[in-house]
């Protein structure tokens, strides 16, 4: 053994008998860390968790509805290494890609141990932090850390949870509920925030059948093409991974954009399909777990019937609050959608995991996307000159 070799040696043996954490992002090709600040990706000083260097802070153009949490999702990937550009499925990315997403609440302003508080206060995505510079811990409760890691044997997705000082997170493979109130204006509803377990998550992020590989949800060029703050200035986010050489293959022109479920100005049936894609698509495409339905909600599926359209669910049972079909124009009251939607019975709601609370919002908007739909459900359940008014 060299001397250099030696020297490298007896430093990470002197780490590890320090009880140290790493100062920089490590990669465990095997070995599943019992503490998040095993994997170096992040720092908690100063009332402020901040992210180690290479870390991008990325979002979505539609994001995943989880009980009204704030996310702070990052990506990072080894030195000279990048992912490859698809349409329409997700990247490619390379082994030792770590994808991170932090959930977390806003703590009432009284509260005087903001990361203890049970309650937890309704923002408005407008006052949500970038997470571009960190997070500023002052009011605010850490929940979870999740991790995608890609290895040599694909994705494996690892959930962590804050512990009551905000200081680390601890591996929970099975999962964990979190007893909190929440608090929307002067409303407060009590309700279990659920960890998913490592099943659940594969349960999501499995889109396709054939392979049942775990493969990342938004990190798709749909749900990346927008602008963002980082590195760079606010630019397209999909420009900013390729300026860093983190996306091979962008085209000049031509990706794919899904609508912001909240632009008042755009398409109300774009935006609405761009919620469903984010929130139900990754079980309802026709690889997906729930290709059997015959409802299929990504944004490339154009085919009135199977979006639903006067489509008879096809399982009868109490899911259906016995209403005929999935959508029926016009009539959101007669359609199976909004009502699973709006469940919070587990043997009702859609989707199955990763919500304890109703999203008004979302559900509102639905809603509203029916409520345009124009056409009739005529005597062979077949869908007749469907359209938005």
């Amino acid at each position: 053994m060299t001397l250099r070799a030696l020297t490298a040696l007896f430093a990470a043996l002197l780490l590890a008998a320090c009880g140290a954490k790493p100062a920089t992002v490590t990669f465990h090709a095997d070995a599943n860390p019992e503490k998040l600040s095993d994997w170096g990706l992040f720092t908690v000083a100063g009332a402020r968790l901040t992210a180690h260097p290479g870390m991008v802070t990325y979002e979505l153009q539609t994001p995943l509805f989880s009980d009204y949490a704030q996310k702070w999702r990052t990506i990072w990937m080894p030195k000279g290494a990048h992912a490859t550009y698809n349409p329409d499925r997700w990247f490619d990315f390379p082994v030792g890609t770590i994808v991170t997403k932090t959930f977390y609440y806003t703590t009432p302003a009284s509260a005087a141990q903001p990361q203890a508080s049970s309650e937890v206060v309704k923002m408005t995505p407008a006052t949500y932090q970038s997470g571009v510079d960190g997070i500023d811990l002052r009011h605010v409760r850490l929940i979870e850390t999740r991790l995608l890691v890609r290895r040599a044997s694909g994705w494996v997705a690892l959930p962590y949870v804050w512990n009551a000082e905000g200081t680390d997170a601890t591996l929970e493979r099975t999962g964990a509920d979190m007893p909190l109130t929440f608090v929307d204006g002067k409303t407060r509803t009590p309700f279990d925030y659920t960890v998913p377990n490592q099943n659940q998550c594969a349960g999501c992020h499995v889109q396709d059948f054939r392979t049942r590989a775990v493969n990342p949800i938004g990190l798709k060029a749909r749900h990346l093409n927008r602008p963002f703050p980082g590195e760079g200035g606010e630019i397209n986010q999909l420009s900013r991974l390729a300026a860093m050489g983190y996306l091979a293959g962008v085209p000049a022109s031509g990706t794919p954009q899904n609508a912001d479920w909240q632009d008042e100005h755009a398409d109300i049936a774009a935006r609405a399909r761009a919620y469903l894609d984010i929130n139900c698509s990754h079980c309802h495409n026709q690889v997906g777990a729930a290709r059997t339905s015959g409802l299929w909600l990504d944004t490339a599926t154009s085919d009135p019937r199977i979006l639903g359209m006067c489509k008879p669910p096809v399982a009868a049972g109490r899911g259906t609050g016995d209403r005929p079909f999935d959508v029926v124009p016009g009539h959101p009251e007669a359609s199976i959608m909004p009502f699973r939607l709006a469940s919070t019975d587990p043997g009702v709601m859609m989707p199955e995991v990763g919500r304890n609370l109703e999203h008004k919002e979302g559900v509102d908007l639905v809603i509203r996307y029916i409520t345009a739909l124009k056409g009739d459900c005529t005597e062979d359940d077949g869908p007749r000159d469907v359209a938005t008014r």
